[in-house]
């Protein structure tokens, strides 16, 4: 089934060269060049972006940009790098149709071209769009130029080229970015110590000098830059210093972001100086059957070098003038010629700083590892920064990697845009016309078949310690007679030709096998295992793997009594390693689903606003964009499954239990005004803008249910609001209430107290005579005992229950200083005691005392006020000496005292 319509895409997709009317090179160089002039730099083909170098600042990556390029639906915004890093990122996430799956997106082009920025800006804008302000994404931004430093160099093509490639690979939980590790290739070694005239050795030399103050030079041991050999004596104007100064800056800022302790900064930099200068180490011509000599001038850098390292001068010495081994038992001492000892120089420089390197990799992929359980399953978003397709005047072994490598790359955009998408429609019975390219496995057999591919030969040379250089290129010449991708060199030139896609390129085979075989004698080895500044024992105790990453925390085993060169640390040729690394980096990419930005040079003088058509075209051409452009105007990228996208889009529907069949994808696509799409056996086909407008579909419908979603919502809040508020005024109101009363009871308890507080005294009785009608007959008429409870009167004296009454003197008691004191303390305490404990139980309902109780009176006072009263009468008082109570009355012949109550109730 075919749904007619859109072959081109729909309009409001501004710069995209898929919707040209007329395609053929000029209609396409045209578009690119007035983009170019208007300052567009960023092109579409389809989903594929092309980059031209401005060689200027623009204002095109501020604030306001990323964020503009942060929505799900970008198609009616220009074209630009954000754009891509945001496709990446929300197909990881599973937001453009499919489920979530890992991404990588390939930045290529020649050297140049400005791969190195484009990734930046790339990594850059996915940490906005995972919203990484965390200590984690700022250490993940500082990678780039922490690397930049160490692995990038000024050429002739190039002010800032990359010569090494990276991958970055972005793990994340979700929508959170959880780590982050990088994998390095091919560090161009032979840099450190030689340029090509108009090149510069790697930046941090150069940052070094411009950047370390005077006292930090002379800790480190540097001189002024011209004296060094390995950096030329180039050093730049004064603006360019002050511009390596602030690198310099950047660097260490970046070394303390990222983690690096700051001990291991001074080994490291310690370790650098001491390459420079080694580098400075000259020597004489050797005598006849003697050994070769340092020359007298180069004696002091001899000692500089050994001390930077941190070992024996004379050790250093024996491994650049001679070879150690044991054969039989017996060792043997071979000393070096003048070329081999500068060989070995040269050869140790190399090896140093391209451990330290791979020990900043190593160390950055420590420190951003992710910390998460094993359990949890992470996406990832990968970045391929890889050095461009070269072809310089000179082209040595490291050009044949890095060309290989932009060849294996082509490959896979090759298989991705043409041989996958084509074989589907065959397989699927579409219509179609094939498209043809430029297939480039031809060119990938001659470099990597085995055995008779060039590194298979190239190792088979290097393992014979006899092979020269000149025998591995006759062995070329004879194995790819007749080879059209092959061309020997002319005349007595020792080199040979290769005609890669992006063009034919001549190669020097001058130094091809001692590069492979990239060895270090064990002696050189063992040396440096025992130096005294620790980071460079640990970068020779570590060991290699097979892809050449280097691995500090395991330790290589020195074989004792190694033989020579070739034998004293059996490992892989360089070659070899190198074809590992691409062929896991080429799993990773195979494994994730591709986004690609191709940058283009549009001229080769570095110069703005300047484009040489010649130049863009031919860069055009062996890319592949004419039919890059053909395919994704006339194919179908997008090509899921019946299941799968049924699965993905039955929202469409609006109806539950829709089934994974190809009945439900069409009704899917009936409830759509998607034109322009293809029914398969098993699949569908669609345009690249269809993902963007089924989404946007999606995003409709996903709206919708938010608003539904927002009134269900509101609608049980308020219920439960309303609830809540009749229960917290309930509640409020039982507080209230409960209040009151606990307010009423303490009211009535401080009443109480205040009635406590102020019971009555009473007031003293006076004594009225009573008259006796008959005197004389006392004894026959015997008075009745009463009780003085029952009288009325008041008591004649002061109980101390109220102190502003004064009392009276009833009888006189001389007491000393301490005695009164104590006895002044007693009665406080047992006239508190009676308020406390006693006086609510014996006041009277009138609130009045009973007559019987005389309050706090003494013995004497009791005994005066009843001596004249008659038989049986009595009264109670309050004991002055413990709380208590004390009972007097009157007897026949005295006045009996007892105690009542002597303890508290």
């Amino acid at each position: 089934m075919v749904s007619l319509g859109e072959r081109c895409p729909p309009s409001g997709r501004a710069g995209d060269l898929a919707a040209l009317s007329e395609l053929d090179e000029a209609a396409l160089l045209s578009g690119l060049r007035e983009r170019f002039l208007s300052q567009h730099i960023y092109t579409d083909i389809g989903d594929i972006l092309i980059a031209v170098n401005p060689f200027q600042p623009l204002p095109l990556y501020g604030r306001e940009v990323s964020e503009r390029y942060q929505c799900l639906q970008t198609d009616s915004l220009p074209p630009h790098i954000f754009a891509v890093a945001g496709r990446a990122y929300h197909a990881m996430l599973g937001r453009r149709g499919g489920g979530p799956r890992n991404q990588c997106i390939l930045v290529s082009g020649e050297s140049g071209a400005g791969k190195t920025e484009s990734a930046k800006l790339l990594l850059q804008q996915i940490m906005n769009l995972c919203k990484g302000n965390s200590q984690l994404e700022q250490q993940i931004l500082q990678v780039n130029p922490l690397l930049e430093a160490f692995g990038n160099a000024q050429t002739v093509m190039n002010d800032n080229s990359s010569r090494f490639g990276k991958y970055i690979q972005l793990r994340f939980q979700k929508n959170t970015v959880r780590g982050a590790k990088l994998s390095e290739y091919l560090l161009e070694k032979s840099r450190v110590v030689q340029q090509d005239a108009g090149e510069r050795n790697f930046h941090i030399f150069y940052y070094m000098f411009a950047g370390l103050s005077s006292e930090e030079k002379e800790m480190y041991g540097l001189l002024d830059p011209s004296l060094y050999r390995y950096v030329s004596g180039q050093f730049g104007t004064q603006d360019v210093a002050q511009r390596w100064k602030d690198k310099y800056q950047e660097v260490c800022n970046a070394l303390d972001m990222v983690g690096f302790q700051e001990q291991e900064q001074v080994d490291m930099q310690t370790i650098l100086a001491g390459v420079l200068s080694l580098g400075n180490v000259t020597f004489d011509p050797e005598e006849s059957n003697g050994p070769v000599k340092v020359s007298e001038a180069s004696k002091g850098w001899l000692k500089a070098a050994a001390g930077q390292f941190g070992v024996q001068e004379d050790e250093l010495l024996k491994c650049l003038v001679c070879t150690m081994s044991v054969t039989r038992g017996e060792q043997i001492q071979r000393f070096h010629t003048q070329q081999q000892a500068e060989d070995a120089r040269d050869s140790i420089a190399k090896m140093v700083y391209g451990r330290v390197f791979g020990w900043i990799v190593c160390k950055i992929n420590e420190l951003l590892a992710e910390n998460v359980d094993p359990e949890v399953e992470l996406r990832e978003i990968g970045i391929l920064d890889i050095f461009g397709f070269e072809n310089f005047p000179v082209n040595r072994f490291e050009q044949l990697c890095i060309n290989l490598a932009n060849e294996q790359l082509q490959h896979f955009f090759n298989h991705h845009i043409f041989q996958m998408e084509q074989a589907a429609y065959k397989e699927e019975g579409l219509p179609w016309e094939t498209i043809t390219f430029n297939n480039n496995e031809p060119i990938l057999n001659l470099l990597l078949a085995k055995p008779l591919g060039l590194l298979s030969l190239l190792d088979e040379q290097s393992a014979f310690p006899q092979a020269t250089d000149k025998t591995f290129v006759d062995k070329l010449n004879s194995s790819f007679k007749g080879n059209l991708h092959f061309q020997p060199a002319r005349g007595h030139v020792l080199g040979f030709s290769i005609t890669h896609y992006a063009g034919k390129v001549q190669y020097d085979a001058r130094g091809f096998l001692e590069k492979n075989r990239d060895t270090l004698p064990a002696n050189v080895r063992g040396l440096f295992i025992s130096s005294v500044t620790p980071l460079l024992s640990v970068l020779f105790t570590a060991t290699v793997s097979r892809t050449g990453t280097l691995m500090p925390h395991m330790k290589a085993k020195v074989i004792p009594g190694a033989d020579d060169k070739f034998n004293s640390t059996r490992k892989q040729s360089v070659g070899a390693q190198f074809r590992h690394s691409l062929m896991v980096l080429m799993e990773r990419l195979y494994s994730a689903n591709p986004h690609f930005v191709r940058c283009v040079k549009p001229n080769s003088q570095k110069e703005p606003g300047v484009i040489d058509n010649q130049m863009v075209l031919l860069q055009l051409r062996y890319n592949g964009l004419l039919e890059t452009i053909r395919i994704r105007r006339d194919g179908f990228s997008w090509r899921p499954f019946f299941e799968e996208f049924a699965e993905r889009y039955a929202i469409l529907l609006v109806k539950p239990g829709v089934s994974l069949t190809k009945e439900s994808c069409l009704e899917i696509l009936q409830s759509t005004e998607l034109k322009g799409w293809i029914c398969g056996k098993s699949r569908l086909f669609f345009k690249y803008w269809h993902q963007e407008q089924l989404a946007k579909c999606v995003e409709r419908l996903e709206r919708a249910a938010v608003v539904i979603q927002k009134v269900y919502r509101g609608f049980r809040c308020k219920k439960s609001y309303v609830k809540l508020v009749a229960e917290l005024r309930a509640q409020a109101q039982s507080l209230q209430n409960l209040a009151e009363k606990e307010r009423r009871q303490q009211l009535a308890l401080e009443a109480e107290a205040q009635k406590r507080s102020h019971f009555p005294v009473p007031m003293p009785r006076k004594r009225h005579p009573q008259p006796n009608p008959h005197p004389s007959d006392k004894s026959q008429q015997l008075p009745v005992p009463r009780p003085r409870s029952k009288l009325k009167e008041s008591t004649p004296f002061d109980n101390f229950l109220d102190p502003s009454v004064p009392h009276p003197v009833l009888g006189t008691e001389e007491h000393t200083g301490e005695e009164a004191e104590m006895r002044k303390i007693k009665r406080g305490e047992t006239l508190r005691w009676f308020r406390e404990t006693q006086a609510e139980k014996v006041v009277q309902d009138d609130g009045a005392f009973p007559s019987w109780l005389y309050g706090m009176i003494s013995r004497r006072e009791a005994e005066n006020l009843l001596h004249d009263k008659p038989l049986g009468c009595f009264l109670v008082r309050i004991s002055q000496s413990q709380p208590g109570y004390i009972l007097t009355y009157r007897k026949v012949v005295r006045i009996w005292i007892t105690k009542i109550w002597s303890t508290p109730c």
